[in-house]
């Protein structure tokens, strides 16, 4: 059954997208004459389809490139784009090729809780700003390849950093203070960074939280691994910034202002690099081992962002973007993107929740004139959940909102129904999903198609996704039957934004690992459960239906992280209490988020006393104060419970966490791998009907 339409685009013709649909059709001889029609030629044709892009979105090179992409180039080993080509990233992002931007316009505005304190910085200042942090960086030693960290806060000074590291050519990594310091060192000792960037405190649900305690701890742990200077930006101007406690460690460290003033009076200068040339450092935690960090490059960043913002979004200098997310996401990275299409940003800090409530972020949208609102679908369903309706109010005015992104999870269709009774009808509701692993999207939002109730408009352009059957043999992927059943996110081609490699010895050989061993070196594995709406159309380009993670990452409220996290803590902390652990997330189809489940196998008793060490109210609470201390209150499961059946593994001992995930999500159980004790299988589906029965918390 066709799901309900909420929303069509009231001049499609006057898009970008349309525009470039018909730049196509002019070059090419073609008549295409919708999207699912430039979808499959965009697939059908990668080389011409990606030089199009970065011609029509207008990509700033000191040198244009010799070729493309060959036409049968694999999706792995990773396929070099762009060859020949030189640029930088932080230059497109600050003189935008193609866009009109008056240098005295506002670029960015830094908003928190405290609704005095909004700063707007201008595109000359921001300009300045990165100026002469770059060249302070470069004074500091800083130059191509060298890493540099942000412990930081989502404000304009964590952009200038951001920007500051890019122009040099220095990889930049971003990591959000709400982590607690496992989390922060599991991360930044893989990479050695040469600088950090941290902030002296924050401002979150109505309370200063100093950052000087677990700065220090980072810094105590990080000068043994290569970093030589600190730079504390002051969030709050009446917390200690800490510098002479950083500098009795043997780091040098400075205000983040006096670090400005401090650099050589000299022009700004963007070195100019190949396309491949690393830009980021984000990471994806598996169910082994400490969380493995991504290298994405420069031009395929660029480049994918500027596709989706112009085309699939429909961003221009007049728009404004404001995205709710922290340093750590990578909707952070997506966000201040919209620079290149020659956009404002909003960045803001803090509970989404304060200081009015529900009203609060609504409130910011009116006042600051936001166009584009990024949010996660838990934040939406909030609202669904308590009746709050924003457009009701006749003080707030939504007027200039054009779009409204959802991510992080998938958004039920009735919360999609909610929002156009809370928002104005005119607003393009998008649920969109990519991730961390190619840092853009695979399902995103388009302005020549309708929004239908529970669905992602379309596969974006470009990115030939395609639904396998999850128990396909990895020599043998099997497509699903029927063509809209559910099954596992693949592409089947090579695209910009791949990873160039992982970071550190071993770093292809975990690339490979993570996407290609499941189905093989010709199909990207993304690990996501999904179905195709109509797989009749034109070369798959309709909508499809987000089901949730079908591998053993966990995504509550849309914190990406992997049970390895969860796993090392137990081994650290509780080695003399628990023997094994399951952890894995709960999704079932009435639930509006995911919720993590964590099941352990307590220890044998020494053989004289027998038995084995109790589970009780009192572990499960030391395991969920441990977790919140050591990565965050995000990251504490809602279900702890003992795992009377064991933990199910394969015949070589490795646990079958999607089984259990599945089970507990009420879904059919389709794994290739050979169970070793399928009873500890029928422990889980005893207490998964038990859990439903007794409506346990969700």
């Amino acid at each position: 059954m066709t799901a309900a339409e909420l929303w069509r685009h009231g001049s499609p013709e006057a898009t970008p997208m349309w525009k470039f649909l018909q730049h196509i059709n002019t070059k090419y001889s073609l008549r295409l004459r919708d999207y699912p029609e430039l979808y499959k030629w965009s697939i059908d044709h990668v080389p011409e389809f990606w030089a199009e892009v970065w011609s029509f979105a207008g990509i700033k090179a000191s040198k244009q490139f010799d070729n493309v992409v060959a036409p049968d180039a694999p999706m792995f080993p990773r396929p070099d784009f762009f060859a020949g080509a030189r640029l930088n990233f932080a230059e497109n992002l600050l003189f935008p090729a193609n866009a009109d931007v008056d240098e005295s316009a506002t670029a960015v505005i830094t908003a928190t809780e405290d609704e005095s304190n909004l700063t707007e910085t201008s595109w000359s200042e921001l300009r300045d700003q990165v100026r002469r942090c770059s060249n302070a960086l470069r004074a500091a030693g800083v130059k191509e390849n060298s890493v540099v960290a942000g412990f930081v806060a989502n404000h304009v000074q964590a952009l200038v950093a951001l920007l500051s590291a890019a122009t040099i050519g220095a990889i930049w990594t971003g990591i959000s203070p709400d982590n607690g310091i496992s989390a922060v060192l599991d991360r930044l000792v893989q990479i050695r960074p040469q600088v950090l960037f941290t902030d002296n405190a924050t401002l979150y649900n109505g309370k200063e939280w100093s950052g000087k305690s677990k700065t220090l701890e980072v810094v105590d742990e990080l000068s043994k691994h290569g970093l030589e200077q600190v730079v504390v930006i002051k969030a709050l101007k009446d917390v200690d910034a800490g510098l002479d406690d950083i500098r009795a460690r043997g780091v040098k460290a400075a205000e983040f202002d006096v670090f400005l003033n401090s650099s050589p009076n000299s022009p700004l200068v963007f070195a100019q690099f190949p396309p491949s040339h690393p830009l980021y450092v984000l990471y994806s935690s598996g169910t082994t081992g400490l969380p493995k960090a991504i290298i994405h490059t420069a031009a395929g960043t660029l480049l994918q962002h500027k596709k989706e913002h112009l085309l699939h979004c429909s961003l221009n200098p007049s728009s404004r973007m404001l995205y709710y997310t922290t340093t750590s996401w990578m909707m952070h990275h997506w966000s201040v993107s919209a620079l290149a299409c020659g956009a404002s940003l909003v960045v803001y800090s803090g509970s989404p929740f304060k200081p009015h409530g529900y009203s609060s972020l609504p409130r910011l949208l009116s006042s600051l004139r936001v166009t584009h609102f990024g949010t996660s679908a838990a934040y939406l369903a909030a609202f669904e959940a308590n009746n709050i309706r924003p457009v009701t109010d006749p003080s707030l005015d939504f007027s200039s909102l054009e779009a409204i992104y959802s991510t992080a999870s998938p958004l039920p269709p009735s919360t999609f129904h909610f929002v156009y009774s809370a928002f104005p009808a005119h607003v393009n509701l998008a649920s969109i999903t990519g991730g961390t692993d190619i840092i853009s999207l695979f399902g995103a939002p388009c302005p020549l198609l309708p929004v239908r109730a529970g669905e992602i408009q379309c596969a974006g352009l470009g990115m030939a996704i395609r639904v396998v059957d999850s128990a396909s043999p990895p020599d043998d992927p099997q497509p699903v039957v029927p063509a809209d059943a559910p099954g596992d996110l693949v592409c089947a081609k090579p695209f910009p934004s791949q990873p160039l490699t992982f970071f550190g010895e071993g770093g292809q050989e975990k690339y490979r690992a993570a996407y290609f061993e499941h189905f093989g070196p010709g199909l990207w594995h993304h690990g996501d459960f999904v179905r195709l709406v109509d797989p009749t159309a034109t070369g798959g380009g309709g909508g499809l239906v987000m089901l949730g993670r079908s591998d053993g990452v966990l995504k509550p409220a849309g914190v990406r992280f992997g049970s390895a996290e969860i796993y090392n803590l137990l081994a650290r902390f509780f080695a003399g209490e628990v023997e094994d652990a399951v952890c894995v997330g709960r999704r079932r189809e009435r639930d509006p988020d995911e919720t993590v489940c964590l099941f352990v196998v307590m220890k044998k008793k020494q053989e004289e006393e027998g038995g084995s060490v109790v589970f009780d109210d009192g572990v499960r609470r030391r395991i969920a104060d441990v977790v919140r201390r050591e990565l965050s209150p995000r990251h504490v499961p809602g279900v702890i419970e003992e795992a009377r059946g064991g933990v199910p593994k394969t015949g070589n001992g490795k646990k079958i966490e999607v089984a259990v995930k599945q089970i507990l999500s009420g879904t059919q159980v389709r794994t290739n791998a050979s169970v070793a004790n399928p009873e500890a299988l029928d422990w889980f589906r005893e207490w998964a009907k038990k859990a439903d029965e007794e409506a346990l918390p969700n």
